[in-house]
């Protein structure tokens, strides 16, 4: 059998946690910061894992994520 291949778009967004959830970067932190509020701003620090329905759509574009 052939290699599977892995998305290249997902192998550069998404790491796999090891309890097997998808971390991925905040959105929307790009531009147009200054009409945002503080608090969004704060709140999208750092990374987040997605959510059940998104990590179906992900996980199967990442065969050799563990």
């Amino acid at each position: 059998m052939p290699k599977m291949k892995t998305k290249s778009s997902c192998k550069k967004r998404f790491k796999v946690t090891a309890s097997g959830r998808i971390k991925a970067g905040q959105a929307g932190k790009r531009h147009g910061m200054i009409k945002r509020s503080t608090k969004f701003i704060r709140d999208a620090r750092g990374t987040t894992t997605l959510s059940k329905a998104d990590e179906q759509i992900i996980k199967p574009m990442m065969p050799y994520a563990r």
